[in-house]
């Protein structure tokens, strides 16, 4: 997403320019060209040869260097996006008050491109009133604000005021400006994860899920524009980017019943959770006890997802379904996508070569509602993902024709 970008870093004086070294470098290696501008104070933190090398391009501190002189306000027209990073108490102050004494002030006050600010202060310094009301004022000419982090300051003491890490920063970018708007507007709702069905207050039935593929199909969404919600079961996993809204759940049952009660809003559901099948007719109140050779646990169906979902679904909605094989991978899975009356079944391979749960990398299969198939070959969930949502979108666009 950040590929191609034109990003302007400005680096101030604060123990915290340590950062902008990583910070420059994944930029880079994101595929984003970077320029960067320093104040005087700046370089008694990062040397300007260290960011020259990873950025590539000279490292701008003065407005007058020699018999050259930096064009401003050219830099400033050049960005897509100019950053400041870390943005000191000084700096901030100065960016609320217009005072222009330095090179990065003068590319600030001059630049027509969006700003974004990464503060980093010690704790009562954030705290301060004035450095709330810095705040307020360069937020009121459209600039934004990385949230700062808590944690170690550079005084000894713990509390807020630490810059935000590098990749937070990157996809705050990203977040802001350069997500797509293929599906603006689109409401997503994805199921993810296991459930766990209680056996007893301590033993449950489940199943090895991760959630890796429902969170990154959500991202994926996201990216592209899209306002969307994870009904997640039990996961470790956390999203990148916080308007990602998250509903847990635990059981099938608790799954249901919010899918059941968002599903109206949606454009787009992506059943991928790895659902339950059973569960136990009854559950202990206490913690059984082994006493006997043998024990029999009945079990009864859970309710369907992705059944009542497909055959609910509105004339406007559009329905994925996810299929886990272990043998006649292709019938099975047309057998559920007609079934449940999806708009395509998204079939993982389960094998040796392809284990799925907790796995980093997955082989798919869509089956559209022709029955037609459309192979990938292994990759990253994350790739995965982005070909399932860019799948849906052509069909949706499709429709639309």
């Amino acid at each position: 997403m950040i590929a191609g970008k034109k990003i302007l870093l400005g680096i101030s004086g604060s123990i915290a320019a340590y950062k902008s070294i990583l910070l420059v470098r994944l930029l880079v290696k994101s595929g984003a060209e970077v320029k960067v501008v320093m104040t005087n104070a700046a370089m008694d933190f990062v040397s300007p040869l260290v960011l020259s090398t990873l950025s590539k391009n000279e490292v701008l501190v003065d407005l007058a260097s020699q018999n050259s002189w930096a064009n401003h306000v050219e830099l400033g027209r050049w960005a897509d996006v100019m950053l400041i990073a870390p943005v000191s108490c000084n700096t901030l102050a100065k960016m609320a008050n217009g005072i222009c004494d330095n090179l990065l002030m003068a590319v600030y006050l001059s630049a027509t491109c969006p700003v974004a600010v990464a503060p980093a202060m010690d704790e009562d310094m954030w705290h301060h009133p004035s450095t709330k009301r810095n705040l307020d004022l360069i937020t009121s000419y459209n600039n934004k604000i990385i949230p700062v982090e808590k944690g170690e300051l550079a005084s000894g003491l713990f509390g807020d005021g630490r810059m935000a890490e590098p990749e937070t920063i990157i996809s705050f970018l990203i977040e802001h400006y350069f997500r797509n708007n293929a599906l603006q507007n689109k409401k997503i709702l994805i199921t993810a994860g296991p459930t766990y069905e209680a056996i007893d207050p301590v033993r449950f039935i489940g199943n090895h899920s991760s959630g890796k593929m429902g969170y990154a199909i959500a991202e994926a969404f996201y990216l592209q524009g899209a306002d969307v919600t994870i009904v997640s079961g039990p996961t470790n996993q956390k999203v990148v980017y916080p308007a990602i809204k998250i509903l847990n759940v635990t059981t099938s049952d608790e799954m249901f019943s919010v899918v059941s009660s968002n599903i109206n809003n949606a454009d787009i559901a992506v059943m991928c959770a790895a659902v339950a099948d059973y569960k136990p007719v009854a559950v202990a109140d206490n913690k059984i006890k082994k006493k006997d050779d043998n024990w029999q646990l009945d079990l009864e169906k859970t309710k369907d997802i992705l059944y009542f979902v497909g055959n609910n679904k509105k004339s406007n909605q559009f329905v994925a379904g996810f299929a886990l094989e272990t043998e006649n991978e292709k019938a099975n899975a047309i057998l559920k996508l007609k079934a449940k009356n999806a708009d395509c079944i998204i079939l993982n391979s389960f094998n040796n070569n392809n284990p799925v749960f907790g796995a980093d990398e997955n082989k798919i299969t869509i089956i559209d509602s022709n029955e037609t198939e459309h192979n990938f070959e292994t990759k990253s969930k994350t790739a995965v993902a982005n070909d399932i949502v860019s799948f849906i979108i052509s069909k949706i666009n499709n429709e639309k024709k």
